[in-house]
């Protein structure tokens, strides 16, 4: 029998996600553990959310609650490192009580247990590189980029997870990337949500097609049937398109490759990783137009002779549980540390 369980748990927009890790390293669920996470229904709905989930997990496995030495929670930032939300407000935390909400401590208050903090991207990238090097974490680096809503991403160094002062390291979506290359003759110089013009995650998100991408490729395929389709849900219908070979669709996931490949050139010219890792859903597609778009990346990133000899660009692993098994993972990490 194991001494103690770490539970691990990914908040997102829509569902909250857990797991359980024992103390010998071994992950105790095999299949998501979902429930609504409620977040846009404000604090008080969530946080009984949050420990719906714990509760969840604990029965599918048959644990203990006095097993539980901590538990992990990841969300989506933007986060100061010890889970206080930004006083700005995110997009997955729209309600205006989110706004400075100590998610952490409010959960740990709830569950009167250890709770430990991760950004969503930091996670995923935390467990990526645990399967990819497992006993030998610490001799190694890698960072991550996460393709969704936003552009989420992870630096870990010598297997820890890097935080920063304010806990907005790793935020690789806000990186400005040259767009000489990139964007087509004509075509308008993206801007983000976050007020920055011509970041990664204008251009390699949902929120890129939407606001950037799409409105421009149309123009120059008037006849596509994504025309007649208004912009938020044709956005959602381009990496099908994609799948399928059509040609516009195919032009916005280059683009897309090309930026993560320049976030992973700049990140090779300051912590020069081991491996370079892609998640999110442009990888949870046909093998095909995965492997494309994964060459397209590694063709994209711009590395030394010495350094595309040593590293790799691969995929993010069991990507809808990376963040739960990341959280778990962190958790234990900080008991062992205590």
């Amino acid at each position: 029998m194991p001494d103690w369980v770490a539970v691990g748990i990914d908040n997102g927009g829509t569902t909250n996600n857990g797991t359980v890790l024992d103390s010998r390293g071994v992950f105790l669920v095999d299949a998501m553990a979902e429930l609504p996470s409620l977040v846009r229904e404000g604090p008080d709905k969530a946080i009984q959310a949050l420990v719906d989930s714990f509760d969840k997990v604990l029965v599918m496995t048959g644990v203990p609650r006095a097993a539980v030495r901590a538990v992990g929670l990841d969300t989506p930032g933007p986060a100061s490192a010890t889970g206080v939300l930004s006083s700005g407000g995110a997009t997955n935390f729209g309600h205006p009580a989110w706004g400075g909400f100590d998610i952490r401590g409010a959960l740990e208050q709830r569950l009167a247990i250890p709770v430990v903090y991760n950004n969503d991207g930091n996670a995923a990238a935390l467990y990526a590189h645990h399967v990819r090097y497992g006993a030998d974490v610490a001799a190694h680096s890698s960072v991550a980029a996460i393709v969704g809503t936003g552009l989420g991403g992870g630096v870990v160094q010598e297997g820890r997870v890097v935080r920063g002062a304010s806990g907005m390291a790793g935020e690789l979506g806000h990186l400005p990337i040259p767009m000489d290359g990139l964007l087509e003759e004509g075509q308008p110089a993206p801007m983000c949500n976050c007020g920055l013009s011509a970041d990664a995650e204008s251009i390699a998100s949902l929120t890129g097609i939407q606001r950037n991408l799409l409105p421009y490729w149309l123009t120059r395929f008037p006849g596509h049937e994504l025309a007649g389709v208004p912009i938020a849900q044709a956005a959602k219908l381009v990496r099908g398109y994609a799948e399928r070979g059509d040609e516009m669709s195919l032009l916005i996931f280059r683009q897309q490759a090309i930026a993560i490949g320049r976030v992973f050139s700049i990140a090779a010219k300051f912590t020069d990783p081991d491996i370079y890792f892609v998640g999110g859903g442009v990888i949870e597609t046909a093998p095909h137009f995965r492997d494309w778009f994964i060459a397209t990346v590694r063709e994209s990133t711009a590395l030394l002779a010495e350094q595309a000899a040593a590293e790799e660009v691969t995929l993010v692993p069991d990507l809808d549980m990376a963040g739960a098994r990341g959280s778990a993972i962190a958790a234990a990490e900080w008991i062992q540390g205590h």
